[in-house]
């Protein structure tokens, strides 16, 4: 398996002399979905279950830019959101291929609610 970055560069191409040279992008240095669901494929192989769907989460999060994972993350703060909204988010992640992120929101919006955490 070749190892690239989020933008697709091989990662040998990734160097602290491209960076220098000003020759690098943000998403070169962002790791690639392919990365982080080889990586869950291992974690689960060798049993360690909870980190490779964490990996997998990390994967579709790839989809996502800075500002919208920044969003989703103020979103899920306890009392920032209505049970409404963080539904809302959840359809938004579903839409994006992200429906193992999507299923993590909906389960915290029904256990915000269950705990008086809502906005």
């Amino acid at each position: 398996m070749t190892i690239t970055a989020h933008s697709g560069r091989n990662l040998t191409e990734v160097t602290v002399e491209a960076a220098r040279n000003g020759e690098l992008v943000l998403d070169d240095i962002r790791i690639s979905r392919e990365t982080l669901l080889s990586q869950a494929d291992i974690a689960e192989r060798s049993g360690s279950l909870q980190l490779a769907m964490n990996l997998r989460r990390a994967a579709e999060m790839t989809a996502l830019s800075s500002e919208e994972m920044l969003d989703a993350y103020e979103a899920l703060r306890p009392r920032r959101s209505s049970f409404a909204e963080l539904q809302e988010l959840a359809q938004r992640l579903a839409d994006r291929d992200a429906p193992t992120c999507a299923a993590l929101v909906r389960e915290a919006a029904t256990a915000y609610q269950r705990r008086g955490l809502l906005r």
